[in-house]
Formats: C-alpha cells, structure tokens, sequence
C-alpha cells in the first residue's frame, strides 16, 4: 500500500504540491487539513480519544476526527470520508472557518497546516474503529473549557489551538 499524500499548500490554500504525509510532518512543511466537530441537540461536543497506538498524541483527547484531505478531494467530502473511516457514520457537514497552525511534537514531527473547520450534528453513538479511537464521549464546550485548563496535558495540541482560538464561535453554534 502507497503511503497517504497531504497537499502541500501555500499560505492562500493554493496547492503547490503532494508530499507523503509522513515527510511532510518530518520537514514541517505547510499542508491542508480539516478538523470536524459534531454536536448533538443538546449542544455537547463528541470528543474521541486517539488510538494509543498513533504514531503522535496517541491516547490523547480530542475533536470528533481529523485528517487530510486527498488530492481532488473537497473538504467536505474529505470530512465525510474520515468521520466514516474513524466513527462509523456520517452526517452533514459544514465548513465555518480555516487557519494555519503549526505544533512540534516531542517525537520530532511537525503539524504545520492550513486547517478547515467543519461543523456538523448528530445525535446516535459513534461505531468507532478501534484501529483510531481509543474511546469516546459527549462533553458540554464549557465541561472541556474547564477540563482542558486543569488537564492540558489530556489533550492533542492541535485540540487546545482551535479550541481556544474559536471557542466563542463554537459555543454561538
């Protein structure tokens, strides 16, 4: 099996590129990504807590699924196609904003990326991949609020960026 491509991005979303993902995190190298998260009517956030086998933030929590998009892909199809792979189902999504964020790990790789973030709703328990998740749950935005200030360490960097960068715009949803 080839390994996956990112699309290697400048600073306007502009594809300049495919790279294997792992190289593209190895050189810190600008690429798209998207990060789903889904409420329930109830406005809690589904959070999944990563596999404790992943090659980065194993074990830690975070939003509903994340991944890249494939070349030709839209991110909402990109969206669908993971939330599927990682929680066993899909639902709509929307695009609300993007941004680019950059995280060094301990490990040596780099998430430098141009992030898409969807929004989507549902109200059934997840069929997760234990290949991908770990575990799951539904939290209140402000329970996480809360938890992520006691407990940063519990969750993925990327998590705490959007988190805190659009709090307010996902609590308004």
């Amino acid at each position: 099996m080839n390994e996956e491509q990112v699309i290697l991005v400048n600073e306007n979303d502009e594809k300049i590129g495919l790279m294997p993902k792992l190289e593209a995190h190895q050189k810190a190298l600008l690429h798209r990504a998207f990060s789903v998260f889904i409420f329930n009517d109830r406005h809690e956030l589904m959070l999944q807590q990563r596999a404790l086998d992943k090659y980065h933030s194993p074990g830690l929590w975070t939003n509903t699924c994340c991944s890249h998009q494939r070349d030709g892909e839209t991110n909402i199809q990109a969206g669908k196609r993971r939330l599927q792979e990682e929680m066993g189902f899909v639902t709509d999504l929307e695009e609300k904003t993007s941004f680019i964020y950059k995280a060094p790990f301990d490990n040596g790789l780099t998430e430098h990326e141009f992030d898409h973030v969807l929004i989507g709703y549902y109200n059934d328990n997840p069929e997760i991949n234990p290949s991908e998740v770990a575990d799951w749950k539904w939290m209140p935005l402000e329970d996480v609020k809360v938890d992520m200030a006691l407990h940063p360490e519990n969750y993925t960097a990327w998590f705490k960026i959007i988190f805190d960068k659009f709090y307010q715009f996902l609590n308004s949803k």
